[in-house]
């Protein structure tokens, strides 16, 4: 079966380097087309990503692919969807809301873009914690007499916790979340990015917008799709945050503590995270990791340096499962999501893979 044909935008960007790197060698999707702004449009991908200096402005450890390399970048606006199966967008929220409503009405585009994430009729995707909502973008497509459709991912910030939120719902009913988060530097690009002389030998306790986005997306993602189909119905989860920047370069570490709707203990907590499997149409897709969670029993981990790649960095690891005195039917862990790959391009690779399984793409 030929592969779908996708279109980047923000190619040049962090992010869209990213994307570049994991659909490599993909099996049904295959990038024919890269998109940046108009300073780079005309330009060889390779020639774009060159700096005054000289530099060849290319920040991911994968190679650049040699056949990307030498294809040439289009103005975004100058995209046309006739030629392509679908998109990835990896822009700027402003831009995004400009440019992503434009494709979607002849073709699915898939965004890491927070532009349109709280819209009703959008759902907000983690294949393994809620594949049950895709159905939405039906909704979508009539409401807006759209051929395609729009599917933002979550904040990466958001992705690590809902993940282990979702076997704690399922087994015991979760009732209230607190979260402090330790994000990675890569999490707020390179542009305008972290300046260095900032956070070395620092911890920058504010992250502008970042708390109330992941405050706004885990009740979006762990509620239901109504029985008509035409709208989320929140989960009713108290969620409180507080997100700071640490000199870290990838994975954001987040301590949790939860309160269960009924009583459970450690062993039991613990058997909920080790032995969840999430959707059953997600476990076999390819960007799928063979666990979604991995429990470590060691008190020293969860670490970013050693655990954010676990399966591809596709899996969420959780350690320090603790009962909590504090709160009603308490428990707290620590757990290390990849932010810039489950939890920005893989991440939303795989929502286009699990769309593609349930026939909503192609």
């Amino acid at each position: 079966m030929a592969r779908l044909r996708a279109a980047l935008i923000g190619a040049t960007g962090l992010a869209g380097q990213q994307f570049i790197a994991a659909l490599k060698n993909h099996p049904s999707i295959e990038l024919t087309g890269l998109a940046a702004s108009p300073r780079s449009a005309g330009k060889t991908y390779a020639e774009a990503l060159k700096t005054a200096s000289g530099m060849t402005a290319w920040f991911v450890p994968e190679p650049l692919p040699a056949e990307l390399a030498g294809m040439k970048v289009v103005a975004g606006d100058a995209l046309e969807a006739r030629d392509y199966d679908l998109v990835f967008s990896a822009v700027e929220a402003d831009v995004a809301r400009e440019l992503e409503p434009r494709l979607a009405k002849d073709i699915p585009v898939f965004s890491a873009a927070s532009a349109f994430r709280y819209e009703e009729d959008v759902p907000l995707l983690i294949p393994p914690v809620n594949a049950a909502h895709a159905p939405l973008i039906r909704e979508q497509q009539r409401r807006r007499g759209w051929k395609g459709f729009i599917v933002p991912i979550p904040n990466c910030t958001t992705t690590g916790l809902a993940v282990t939120l979702a076997p704690l719902v399922e087994r015991f009913g979760v009732k209230a979340v607190l979260m402090t988060s330790l994000q990675a530097m890569s999490g707020a690009g390179r542009s305008p990015g972290v300046i260095g002389m900032d956070i070395l030998d620092n911890v920058i306790p504010y992250i502008p917008k970042e708390e109330h986005k992941v405050e706004v997306e885990t009740k979006k993602i762990l509620g239901a799709l109504r029985p008509a189909g035409d709208g989320l119905t929140p989960h009713d989860v108290r969620v409180s945050c507080t997100c700071t920047r640490v000199a870290v370069m990838e994975g954001h570490t987040e301590s949790v503590f939860v309160s269960l709707d009924k009583k459970a203990t450690v062993a039991e907590v613990t058997q909920a995270l080790r032995e969840w499997k999430g959707a059953e149409l997600a476990r076999n897709l390819p960007s799928a990791a063979p666990r979604w969670i991995e429990v470590l029993d060691d008190p020293f981990r969860p670490q970013p340096r050693l655990d954010r790649d676990t399966h591809g960095g596709m899996a969420t690891t959780v350690g320090r499962i603790r009962e909590d005195g504090v709160l009603e039917n308490g428990f707290k862990y620590v757990l290390v999501s990849h932010n810039t790959k489950m939890g920005a391009a893989r991440g939303a690779i795989l929502v286009a893979e699990l769309l593609l399984a349930q026939g909503l793409v192609g």
